[in-house]
């Protein structure tokens, strides 16, 4: 599985990007899907993840701004970000786990919220 993602940018506080992230190879083995982020100087925190009996699960500081999703063809996963704060300033990486276990990583995509 190869995971490639884009989307990120320069936004402003209060504004909206939409994250995306392309899997290719044995997509169909994918049972997890997440979206981690990585601040300056900070770990790598899970944002949000998606199973595939469709039940979702976010952090606390993104609950209710964020949503996670994948297209039918599942192709993408997608992470909708709504009212974006400056401490939602990180890399995004998109990581999948597959059937047996296996996870794999995306090479991030920079989010910049200014004030």
């Amino acid at each position: 599985v190869q995971l490639q993602a884009f989307g990120g940018g320069l936004v402003q506080a209060g504004g909206s990007l939409r994250l995306s992230c392309k899997v290719t190879g044995s997509r169909n083995s994918v049972a997890v899907r997440r979206w981690y982020r990585q601040a300056p100087g900070g770990q790598r925190e899970l944002v949000a993840s998606l199973s595939e009996d469709g039940r979702s699960e976010y952090a606390d500081s993104v609950q209710g701004r964020f949503t996670v999703s994948r297209d039918n063809a599942k192709i993408y996963i997608y992470l909708q970000m709504e009212s974006l704060k400056p401490e939602d300033t990180a890399v995004y990486f998109c990581n999948v786990e597959d059937r047996w276990m296996k996870t794999y990583w995306g090479q991030g995509t920079q989010v910049t919220v200014s004030s």
